[in-house]
Order: C-alpha cells, then structure tokens, then sequence
C-alpha cells in the first residue's frame, strides 16, 4: 500500500480514516492532528506552562514528545505510586524508562512525587491494609492521581495538567458509564474540564487517537516504553469494556470514533443535561484545602486518616 501524500510504501493503514501514511508523513499528520485538537478545544496557548502526567507508557511519553516538539513549555510529573513487588518492580521499571527518554533528548527536568511520602503508603500498602480497596486498586490509584496532580500543578504554578488518555480509554470510560447511566460523570467526560476555584485546568490532546496510532509514533520516534501492563490491572473493569468496542471496531471500523465524537458532539450542544442543572457545591477540604463535595476532609485526606489509624492499631 501507498502512502497518500507521497507514494512511497505506507507503514500504517487507518481504516477508520481510509488513509495510508509513510513514516514521515505519519509523524506530520499525528502532530498536525494533536495541534489541531488543542486549537479546537481551546486546551492552552503557547505561552503557558503545561504539567504532564507520565507514566512511562506510550500515550504519556507520546503526549510528552509531540507538545515538545510544538514548541509547548511541558514539564513532565511522575508520580511513584510505589507498585515494587517482588515478581515486577513496576514502579521503579517506569521511572527507569522515562528518565532514559527524558535523558536521550535532552528535555527538562522531571518533577517526581512519592505517595509513601505525601499519604504515608504505597498502593500495594494499601490495597493489603485497607479492606474496601482490596478488590478496587484502580479506584484508589485514581483518587491519588487527581489528588496529587492538582496539588503538584498549583504548588509550582502551572494552569493546566495534560493526561495521555486516548480514544480506547475514553470510549471505554464512555461504554461504562452510559450502560450503568453514570450521569455525574458523564457531565464530565470531555476533552477539556475548565479551572474552578480550587481545580486546575485538564486536558486530554490525544483523545481522538486509537491506541494503535499513539503506539505506530512512539514505535516510529523511537520511544521505548514500559510494556507490561501495571500488575494491579488485571481484571480491571475498563479491558472489560475495551474488549467489546475492539470486537465492535473489528465488524465496523470507525464505531469507536463515532461513538466518542457524537458524545462530544451532543454534550457541546447541550442535548444531554438540562439546561441550569449545576455540579454539586464544592467544599474547602479542612485538611488540604482541595476542593471536595464533602463538608469536612476530601477523599485523600480520608483515606490518609484511615491509613495513619491502620499504622496506629498495629
């Protein structure tokens, strides 16, 4: 197969866009595409400084790369979650290869956080102490995440937080919480959640591409990343549902994207919420100061309470 702009041989065929791209000219397009969703959700300009969350997969690093090579001030944020078990050092694996990359181009300095540090616990720590996130790893990897991002980004002053996050994870995040009609997060799918009092700006620039595509550019950049899945994913309910739209996208190519566009689309015109209908009232979390929907500590400040109750008992 040919490549569309210049003839020579393809090295990816996008069925969902009926295009075929050579090497250069896919680097080209997959910049000239992120650019052009920035512009079109109005993400940020030029001149402010972006956080980026990575993990050392391909969508960070990939994100991390391309708004780089925009000419964007980004500044990458790793936050060690400390997942070093015996069978797999996943955490430190991540570390290793962001570093190597960040060092092999010359980018800026890495801010890296510590959750042993800042809660007192690492995830396997509290997946083993705490009962009710025994079965529900990713739901209190999440909660730290958001938590931590925000806190970082307004400590060293930056107005907006970017995520890798890419058409599978959305249109799986958007599968799941039409079926179980998770309205409260629905309101908040969208490529850009705007500054509040409290909450810094969050965008996801990638979101319009397959994880294939995210994956053809770092294998054609050169980007080597952590491959293994992280070992607290398994039967994570998010595959589950990943599983069905790649089934789907098999029969009908493109599904994936018009599901996820035609959400965008109607949330934008306001076809899916009544017109008025607010976010509930957010507190001032009266041991952060994070905002929070609760009227006395946000959810990290609770589970650092609990875990600070464990550490006491034992």
């Amino acid at each position: 197969m040919k490549c569309r702009k210049c003839g020579n041989k393809a090295i990816l065929y996008m069925r969902q866009h009926r295009l075929a791209l050579c090497r250069d000219h896919y680097i080209d397009w997959f910049i000239g595409q992120t650019e052009k969703t920035i512009g079109r959700f109005k993400m940020f300009k030029k001149d402010e400084s972006i956080l980026v969350a990575i993990s050392g997969g391909k969508d960070s690093l990939t994100l991390w790369d391309v708004l780089l090579t925009l000419g964007y001030k980004a500044t990458g944020l790793y936050i060690d979650l400390g997942i070093n078990m015996a069978a797999l050092s996943y955490s430190k694996t991540s570390m290793d290869m962001i570093e190597k990359f960040r060092s092999s181009r010359g980018y800026p300095p890495l801010h890296v956080e510590k959750i042993q540090k800042s809660l007192g616990a690492t995830i396997p720590e509290i997946t083993h102490t705490i009962r009710r996130y025994k079965d529900k790893p990713c739901s209190v990897c999440g909660l730290i995440k958001r938590h931590e991002m925000n806190r970082i980004a307004i400590r060293n002053g930056f107005p907006v937080i970017a995520t890798g996050h890419n058409l599978d994870d959305e249109g799986a995040v958007l599968f799941q919480n039409v079926l179980q009609w998770q309205t409260d997060y629905l309101r908040r799918q969208y490529p850009i959640l705007t500054e509040e009092d409290g909450l810094v700006r969050k965008v996801k620039p990638l979101c319009r591409f397959y994880e294939r595509e995210t994956a053809a550019y770092a294998l054609i950049r050169g980007i080597e990343y952590i491959y293994d899945e992280c070992p607290f994913s398994v039967g994570a309910s998010s595959i589950f549902y990943k599983e069905i739209l790649n089934s789907m996208e098999e029969k009908r190519p493109g599904i994936k994207l018009q599901f996820y566009l035609s959400f965008i689309k109607a949330r934008k015109e306001g076809r899916l919420f009544p017109e008025g209908q607010s976010r509930p009232e957010l507190n001032k979390c009266k041991m952060c100061g994070q905002p929070t929907s609760s009227p006395d500590y946000c959810s990290f400040c609770r589970l650092k309470l609990q875990i600070q109750k464990e550490h006491v008992n034992k």
